[in-house]
């Protein structure tokens, strides 16, 4: 007998380069806000958890050999589902600003608040918008 298997993501990892997890830190906590959770002991510094509510996880990770090339026009991404139209705008703005402030874990790309997405167009897609990064991790943000 066949049936869906699938029912949702427990975890999507997210690669950055070596040495960088505390600018990832600074990223994905303090501009998404998103909730650490504990990591395994042995790997506290190459690895960070972050809990995106419903039992799904954002893993960020790098490997543990040098820094790597990241592909900084790679369409992989997650999309992260926003609680309302209004939040999905506030944090667009928020992304935005902090991409203009040049931090070193500042967006590499962030789309304009009031201004057409960077994704594909069409009746098809919801409201949304993308961001990379510092990393070049193209994220994307939904209702």
């Amino acid at each position: 007998m066949s049936g869906q298997f699938i029912g949702g993501f427990a975890h999507v990892n997210l690669t950055v380069p070596a040495g960088t997890l505390p600018i990832a830190r600074e990223f994905y906590e303090g501009v998404l806000d998103m909730k650490p959770i504990p990591v395994p002991s042995g790997q506290r510094d190459t690895l960070a958890w972050y809990d995106c509510g419903n039992g799904q996880q954002i893993h960020i990770s790098h490997p543990k050999d040098a820094v790597f090339p990241i592909d900084p026009i790679s369409s992989r991404h997650p999309c992260f589902k926003v609680l309302s139209f209004d939040k999905l705008n506030e944090l667009r703005e928020k992304i935005y600003n902090y991409k203009l402030e040049g931090k070193v874990s500042a967006p590499l790309d962030a789309d304009p608040p009031g201004q057409q997405d960077s994704g594909a167009q069409g009746p098809e897609y919801p409201k949304r918008f993308f961001c990379r990064d510092y990393a070049g991790n193209r994220l994307e943000f939904t209702l």
